[in-house]
């Protein structure tokens, strides 16, 4: 035994300067060690490995990818930072619970010359959505990252600039939520070619201080701009741009907003925001096959929701011809008085072969909006509904009171209606309703060629309940089709 042990010990690597014999955990080779930390996804953690023996004491500091957990301390960054070793710092992740500008600012710089791949740094804070508020506090000066390929900041509303210099030029992706913008250096300048030459996907989220945003990239293929608070102009030059959300942006803006879209290799178009042509240039966009115009109210009151539709039906009208639309129903809650159908506001769509429809009733009936676009789109071959609401309640079953504006045109039950290129129906999140019971029959009634209907339950559907409507929709159907139902968990 001794002479084995002598010579297992003589064939064994020599991976520590530590006298002495070493367990067998010890004697793995560094990378299986650090692959071993790696997964306690905790440096602090990590870093108490060391009392364990001295062949752990500095493998910590070989970590390619550091994790701060919440809540992380700015001065044990910085400490980490300063005894790191590794050839690279691949990922940096840290998460703060109402740091201050100052507390981010100790260690950044040093992770911006450290770090070669991806920066995650989140602070959760509450929140005050004001325009004073936004201006108000130091902000956060953003180094430049010179060798970061992805960076993704949710700083909690703290203030934020970035550097009037220098180039990210490895950054391929830039992700920015909960800021204050603040000067004198723009976003738009800092994330164009001229700084950001491989920047691909940007996005900007519930951020204040962005007025104006003017980007020029050549390499930029996905934007997103959500809840850029009163934005005032907007300037997109990006010829390899393929996919572009803007979703309430200038809603809060006090005058009108002015865009000029410049993206000639545009595929997908999310635009939930306000639009009207002669301020918005979207520019020619050939090549663009999937639409989701602002959300749709279908009965409201007076000029103010016919203003509020607007937006959607002149973005309707934009476009003659699109692969895929996907558009939003809203409806009011059935104690609104006098409202109004305005259904009748979309007098055409584009032409299309997938059409996307998300519902929220609020107990109403809406089989007659259904029919409205249908008949607006007859060529379609793959159709999704989709129905969501506030979780279930008795009002989802509580038919509409008599005469209500959603059920018009009455007659949209008897109407004739031909779907001779429908293959495909898709329904999610179904109640088991009587308002979707009779527009599934109708949907059989104008099919003709139907292949496959795929429905699923909501989760608050009962077993049995689904069952019954199930085989209910089962004699709607007629021989051919096939038919599968699931329930979502």
């Amino acid at each position: 035994m001794e002479h084995c042990d002598g010579e297992n010990s003589a064939k064994r690597p020599n991976l520590s300067d530590g006298g002495g014999s070493e367990d067998r955990l010890s004697a793995l080779p560094d990378d299986v060690l650090i692959h071993i930390l790696l997964k306690l996804l905790d440096v602090a953690v990590a870093a108490r490995t060391s009392v364990l023996s001295s062949r752990w004491r500095r493998l910590w500091t070989l970590l390619p990818e550091l994790n701060f957990p919440s809540p992380s301390d700015p001065q044990h960054i910085r400490l980490a930072l300063t005894a790191h070793e590794a050839p690279a710092l691949h990922r940096l992740s840290v998460y703060f619970i109402d740091a201050t500008a100052e507390s981010v600012a100790a260690w950044l710089p040093m992770a911006a010359r450290r770090l070669s791949g991806n920066l995650l740094l989140i602070n959760t804070a509450p929140h005050n959505e004001t325009e004073d508020e936004a201006a108000e506090g130091g902000a956060l000066e953003l180094p430049c990252f010179e060798n970061a390929t992805s960076i993704h900041l949710e700083l909690g509303y703290l203030g934020l600039a970035v550097p009037p210099l220098g180039e990210f030029a490895g950054l391929t992706e830039l992700f920015l939520a909960c800021i204050k913008l603040h000067g004198p250096c723009k976003l738009g300048e800092a994330v164009s070619s001229l700084r950001c030459p491989s920047l691909q996907r940007l996005t900007v989220s519930d951020a204040w201080g962005m007025g104006n945003f003017n980007i020029h990239s050549e390499s930029l293929k996905k934007l997103k701009l959500i809840n850029v608070h009163q934005l005032q102009q907007l300037t997109v030059m990006t010829p390899a741009l393929i996919h572009l959300n803007v979703t309430s942006c200038f809603s809060s803006s006090h005058n009108l907003p002015v865009a000029n879209i410049s993206a000639p290799q545009l595929v997908s178009l999310d635009w939930a925001d306000h639009y009207d042509p002669r301020f918005t240039q979207l520019g020619k966009m050939e090549n663009l096959e999937c639409l989701s115009p602002y959300p749709f109210l279908v009965c409201g009151r007076g000029d103010s929701a016919h203003e509020l539709n607007s937006s959607c039906v002149r973005l309707l009208q934009r476009f003659e011809l699109i692969r895929s639309l996907s558009l939003l129903l809203a409806y009011t809650t059935q104690d609104t008085p006098n409202k109004q159908y305005l259904m009748e506001d979309i007098k055409r769509l584009p032409d299309l072969t997938h059409l996307a429809l998300y519902i929220n009733p609020a107990g109403h009936s809406f089989g007659a909006s259904v029919f409205h676009l249908l008949r607006m789109c007859t060529g379609v071959r793959n159709l999704v509904l989709t129905f969501y609401s506030a979780p279930h309640h008795p009002e989802a079953q509580t038919p509409c009171p008599s005469g209500c504006a959603c059920d018009q045109p009455p007659n949209w039950k008897t109407e004739q209606l031909a779907l001779d290129r429908l293959r495909e129906v898709e329904i999610w999140h179904l109640r088991a309703t009587e308002h979707e019971a009779a527009l599934v029959k109708q949907l059989f009634e104008w099919e003709t060629v139907l292949e496959k209907m795929t429905v699923y339950f909501h989760c608050s559907v009962t077993k049995s309940t689904a069952k019954k409507f199930w085989r209910m929709l089962r004699n709607f159907s007629r021989p051919g089709v096939r038919m599968i139902g699931r329930r979502v968990a």
